[in-house]
C-alpha cells in the first residue's frame, strides 16, 4: 500500500481503501446483545476471531456449530468469516480432531482472569497434555496472559509462562492476546512461534486516562491499561509493522448498567470506531503504509488465513462518535461517544 498520508498530508478528503481487514481477537456476546454488536463488527472487517468465554463456555464441537450459526445470522447479508475458538479445557485426541475442522484456535484462560473465566485452568501442568496434541496437529494456542497477582504486575508476572510454553511446544504457535507492557514487546522478538494481538485502547491510553482524574468506567478493561512508556513501545511496535503484531480489539460490550456501576464490569467496546480509529493514529504517525499489514496482512501470512475478498473504504472526514448504541433492548456505549474523531467509514 502506497503512504498515501505523506503524499497527500492536507487531502482532508483523502479516501483509504483496506483489503479484507480482520479482528482478531473480538467478543460478540450472544442473544440480544449480538444482535446488536456483531453487525457493528461485520460493516467494517471482513472476519473476526470470536471469543468463545460465554456461559456456558463454548468448548465442544457442537456449541462451536451453534455459535456459529448464531454469528452468521447476527451479521444478515454481511460478507464477514467469523472465525471460531474453544474455551481451553483437557481434550483427547479424538475430540481435537473433530475441533480442528471447526475452530481457528483453543484459548486459555487462566481461572478467574477476566469476564466469564471461571472455569478456566487453574494450574498449567494440567494443560500440557492437551497442548501436546495441539501441537501435533498445529491448532495455535491463544492465552489470556494474567496471573493473580497486583493488578500492574499480571501481564509481567505471566511472561515466564509463555517462555515456559515457546520452550518446551516449539512447534505451537502461542498467541499473547491483547498484550499491554514493553515487556511482552520484547518477549515477541525472543521466540519465533510467539505472536500477539494488541488492541485500540492500549495503543491510545494509559492507566492515568481511566482512573487519573474522575474514573472513566467504559475505559476499564483487562488487561488494564499500564504506564505511558508501556504504551510507547506497543504503538511503535504497531507502527513500524512486526510481523507477529496483529489488531485484535478485545472489543467486549456491556450493558450501559453493568458498566456504570458499582462493581464496574471490564471491557471497553471499540468495534464501531476501530478502523477509524486505527487510521486516525497511523495516519497521525505517517504510517498509514503499516494499517493493512496490522489489520490483516500479518495475520493472513502468520496463520495462512484466506479472508472474505472485501474492500473497506474510509475517508479522512470527521465523524462524530454517538453516545451509545441501542437496539434489541440493550444499551452499549462506545470508546470515544460523544466525541470526534478526524476518519470515518465510507
Amino acid at each position: 500500500m502506497l503512504d498515501l498520508g505523506a503524499i497527500f498530508p492536507h487531502d482532508v478528503g483523502m479516501i483509504l481503501e483496506l483489503h479484507s481487514p480482520l479482528d482478531m481477537h473480538l467478543h460478540l456476546r450472544d442473544g440480544d446483545m449480538m444482535k446488536l454488536v456483531a453487525p457493528l463488527s461485520s460493516a467494517s472487517f471482513a472476519g473476526a476471531v470470536i471469543m468463545p468465554n460465554l456461559v456456558p463456555p463454548v468448548a465442544d464441537a457442537g456449541a462451536v456449530q451453534a455459535y456459529r450459526q448464531r454469528v452468521l445470522d447476527a451479521c444478515g447479508d454481511d460478507v464477514f468469516q467469523p472465525y471460531m475458538t474453544a474455551f481451553f479445557r483437557s481434550y483427547s485426541e479424538k475430540e481435537l480432531s473433530r475441533l480442528k475442522e471447526l475452530v481457528f484456535g483453543i484459548k486459555l484462560y487462566p481461572a478467574g482472569a477476566t469476564t466469564n473465566s471461571e472455569g478456566g485452568v487453574k494450574a498449567m501442568k494440567d494443560a500440557e497434555a492437551t497442548l501436546s496434541i495441539m501441537q501435533e496437529m498445529d491448532i495455535p494456542l491463544l492465552v489470556h496472559g494474567e496471573s493473580h497477582g497486583f493488578v500492574m504486575d499480571r501481564e509481567a508476572e505471566f511472561l515466564d509462562v509463555y517462555r515456559d510454553l515457546a520452550t518446551r511446544f516449539p512447534r505451537l504457535t502461542i498467541c499473547m492476546e491483547h498484550i499491554t507492557t514493553a515487556a511482552a514487546v520484547q518477549l515477541l522478538d525472543e521466540f519465533e512461534n510467539l505472536a500477539a494481538t494488541v488492541t485500540l485502547q492500549h495503543l491510545l491510553i494509559t492507566l492515568d486516562d481511566v482512573a487519573g482524574g474522575m474514573l472513566r468506567p467504559h475505559l476499564f478493561c483487562k488487561p488494564i491499561a499500564k504506564r505511558p512508556e508501556d504504551r510507547e513501545a506497543l504503538l511503535q511496535a504497531a507502527l513500524s509493522g512486526h510481523p507477529r503484531l496483529m489488531f485484535g480489539s478485545d472489543s467486549a460490550p456491556h450493558p450501559i448498567h453493568a458498566k456504570e456501576a458499582c462493581g464496574c464490569a471490564a471491557g471497553v467496546f471499540t468495534a464501531p470506531i476501530a478502523l477509524p480509529r486505527l487510521a486516525a493514529l497511523f495516519d497521525e504517525h505517517r504510517a498509514l503504509d503499516r494499517l493493512q499489514g496490522f489489520v490483516s496482512g500479518h495475520a493472513c501470512a502468520l496463520y495462512g488465513l484466506n479472508p472474505p475478498a472485501r474492500t473497506v473504504r474510509l475517508q479522512r472526514r470527521e465523524m462524530l462518535v454517538p453516545d451509545a448504541y441501542e437496539g434489541h433492548g440493550q444499551k452499549v456505549v462506545p470508546m470515544d461517544a460523544g466525541c470526534t474523531i478526524p476518519w470515518r467509514l465510507i
